[in-house]
């Protein structure tokens, strides 16, 4: 959202004077608060109206590539873009994998010493901060509530 830097978002807020219980505004338009069923329609219609766009060097870098320009212009890039270090980004991507091999049945001992975690509670500590929810919550979903989406890959989403 190249109209809001991430430095006054990122574990902060902004105030919309014009939202109510249902509804808020972004760039001068009117949104519908998105669902969990509607959120896929709203990010698409954020990417196509251009609220959202990609950097491909963000893009490159999180993949795993190696980019023609130089450590700090990536680390300045990629904060820029996401209000995250790559560090970060490792970091919640590696929650993601935990959660989902425990929701496949995997005991936490075998996803700590699959994705390098060092003990059970630096994985219990990740899962909370990242995905909110305990390893047992994860390997037992229908006793969580609430419906949990981990499917997201960023080369899933549209291109803008």
């Amino acid at each position: 959202m190249p109209h809001l830097p991430p430095a006054r978002l990122v574990d902060s807020a902004l105030e919309s004077p014009h939202a109510t219980a249902t509804r808020f505004v972004l760039r001068g338009d009117e949104w519908l608060i998105p669902d969990f069923d509607s959120a896929e329609q709203f990010v698409g219609r954020l990417v196509r109206e251009g609220v959202v766009v990609r950097d491909p060097l963000v893009d490159e870098v999180v993949a795993g590539g190696l980019p023609d320009v130089g450590t700090r212009s990536v680390q300045r890039r990629v904060a820029a873009a996401t209000g995250l270090t790559q560090g970060g980004i490792r970091q919640i991507e590696r929650a993601r994998q935990a959660a989902i091999l425990l929701g496949e049945g995997l005991a936490p001992l075998d996803v700590v010493d699959r994705l390098g975690y060092y003990d059970q509670p630096h994985l219990a500590r990740s899962l909370q901060r990242f995905i909110g929810r305990t390893a047992t919550e994860l390997r037992r979903p229908e006793q969580a509530g609430q419906p949990l989406s981990l499917l997201y890959k960023i080369e899933d989403l549209p291109r803008s």
